[in-house]
């Protein structure tokens, strides 16, 4: 396959000679478009026969064939110079427009290569968009279609993971442990309580019952002594056998 000569695509590159820019202006642009490293200039214009001929530029218009003019200038950064094809003194068809801003030279894109540049940005734009979209679709059988987002996977990683509580004990021991705190606490009833925290305790009274007699207890004593001396009634002897009579 043949190498593609830049010279095909002038859109990409640019040229630029340091030693001119200090000093252009109207009146040389052309001479300074006109130097031999220029890939923008052609060489068979009828501008380099001009020069050859050390003529003026008004002899172009009667000369038939490729010239370049300065068709607009806005010292001191910025001048357009135009490539057409000169067919009569009144009758001429632009090529190509080329812009020199700061020295630097670019040729100016013509509608189509616009239209296409956007149309293509266009195109990629969208085929980008559905080659990420398909990346992110997922198929299973026993699923189905659905769609996985890499930021989805981020956010589930930020959340902080909430762990199950696991029940210190079953409703059986709680309430088993709530019946023996009762007991314990009937049993030996608390002293003092702390109305709020921080607060000095408060004592408790504690209200004893009565204790009965010292008589009533001996006769309580008494009472089973003499139920366990009494002697037990009389057993039945077992019934005797007789004989039967045949």
């Amino acid at each position: 396959m043949a190498a593609v000569d830049f010279r095909d695509n002038l859109l990409g590159i640019s040229w630029v000679d340091s030693g001119w820019v200090p000093i252009l202006n109207p009146g040389n642009v052309l001479d300074y478009f006109s130097e031999r490293s220029n890939p923008f200039y052609d060489r068979t214009c009828n501008n380099e026969v001009v020069k050859m001929q050390r003529l003026t530029l008004e002899h172009l218009n009667q000369m038939v064939g490729v010239e370049y003019i300065l068709l607009h200038a806005q010292e001191p950064i910025l001048y357009i110079i135009r490539k057409q094809q000169r067919q009569s003194p009144t009758q001429v068809i632009p090529m190509a427009d080329y812009y020199i801003i700061a020295g630097v030279v670019y040729q100016a894109p013509d509608l189509g290569t616009v239209i296409s540049s956007r149309a293509l940005s266009a195109v990629h734009g969208i085929q980008s968009a559905f080659d990420e979209a398909m990346s992110y679709c997922r198929y299973h059988p026993s699923k189905g279609y659905w769609w996985h987002f890499k930021d989805q996977e981020e956010r589930e990683k930020a959340k902080p993971t909430s762990k199950k509580k696991e029940e210190p004990s079953s409703l059986f021991q709680r309430h088993r442990v709530d019946t023996l705190l009762l007991d314990l606490r009937s049993k030996f009833p608390p002293t003092f309580y702390q109305p709020k925290p921080g607060e000095k305790p408060i004592p408790v009274e504690v209200k004893k019952e009565p204790e009965p007699p010292a008589e009533a207890v001996k006769q309580e004593e008494r009472e089973p002594a003499t139920k366990s001396s009494a002697p037990a009634p009389p057993s039945k002897p077992p019934p005797e056998k007789r004989a039967r009579l045949q």
